[in-house]
């Protein structure tokens, strides 16, 4: 049966392991801001609405929704999935060609305690990942915030980034999900048992973690290996490499350009070191990795590092107050998991 190891931390070899600590106590200690890089046009068949939700997930609002507005979920769009014990302001998108919402929709979403913060007409679909980043705002508290070695933490971290682990939510309670995927993908990958995708994601993302920790271990999750497919910073564009020269390791240094690991999947692997990796990632999960070739899907590469967009931090009595961006993806618990030791980041 699989379950999630203890994955490396980037902190720990000159840190060591965090002191305990506490986050999302409730949901105002965890708030999250989805961006877009646009504006709705004030016109078209789609109705977008900007909603603030607590204690709540993504796809309870798309059921809600659905409801409200006598639509099918699939008449539904949303760019990105948001925790649920959170307060958390996204943009989500409904089908009504030639009618108008409920009039009485914001009261009705009022009284299951989402609010719209804003509405507009647009031409087309919300669709998955369009948004550019996050913004969140955390409350820490607990040892680890009045220790010594939190501030150089942090500063640490903004400094050189973050290991852009996947977080544990993905995996489900005692990793429930990827147990799940692993049975699917053993029998036979088939659309119609994971209609969403959600379990070729989740393997993947396993294995994404399992292939950052180990360059974690090796000291060189942050810099260019040969063969290595590198990130430019804010966008998706990839280029591959051959061998590293001086100006991509100061780039990479700079926060310029990041290393990529795999998402598994069809598709021409990586040579040289970064290839060497690849391969031991497939005799170490050869289940995974030749379930998810099976199934078809294709290859896609992910940042090994995230950049905090932004970062501040305030000390409280009692609490630390941290706000930053991450780009879309990218996880808040990641930057939690290096600054103070709790059960959902370990």
């Amino acid at each position: 049966m699989l379950n999630l190891p203890p994955w490396q931390r980037s902190l720990t070899p000159a840190f060591g392991v965090p002191a305990p600590g506490q986050y999302r106590a409730q949901p105002e200690d965890f708030i999250v801001d989805e961006q877009l890089d646009f504006t709705p046009e004030a016109h078209g068949e789609h109705l977008w609405l900007r909603l603030e939700k607590r204690n709540q997930t993504t796809l309870d609002m798309v059921k809600q929704l659905s409801r409200l507005c006598g639509v099918t979920p699939r008449d539904i769009g949303y760019s990105g999935m948001k925790d649920r014990v959170a307060v958390a302001r996204q943009w989500l998108s409904v089908h009504l060609p030639g009618r108008d919402a409920p009039a009485d929709l914001s009261a009705f979403l009022a009284a299951l305690g989402v609010t719209v913060l804003e509405q507009a007409r647009h031409p087309r679909k919300l669709k998955r990942g369009v948004h550019r980043t996050n913004h969140f705002t955390l409350r820490l508290s607990g040892e680890a915030v009045q220790s010594a070695d939190f501030l150089p933490r942090w500063e640490t971290l903004c400094a050189q980034g973050v290991p852009n682990y996947f977080g544990h939510q993905r995996f489900g309670a005692g990793a429930r999900n990827l147990q799940r995927a692993a049975a699917v993908l053993a029998k036979g990958w088939r659309k119609r048992d994971d209609r969403q995708g959600m379990m070729l994601s989740t393997a993947r993302s396993f294995l994404f973690n399992e292939l950052l920790s180990a360059r974690l271990q090796d000291g060189n999750w942050c810099q260019p290996i040969a063969g290595d497919a590198l990130m430019l910073d804010g966008t998706q564009s990839v280029f591959g490499i051959e061998a590293v020269e001086e100006s991509l390791v100061e780039r990479a240094a700079a926060l310029d350009v990041h290393p990529t690991g795999v998402l598994w999947g069809v598709g021409r692997s990586a040579e040289g070191d970064a290839g060497a990796y690849e391969a031991q990632l497939a005799a170490q999960h050869p289940a995974l990795c030749e379930g998810l070739e099976k199934s078809g899907v294709r290859r896609g590469q992910r940042a090994l590092r995230a950049r905090l967009i932004a970062p501040q931090i305030t000390f409280d009595a009692d609490a630390v107050l941290l706000s930053f961006a991450l780009p879309r993806g990218s996880f808040a618990t990641a930057v939690i998991g290096e600054l103070i030791h709790h059960p959902d980041t370990a």
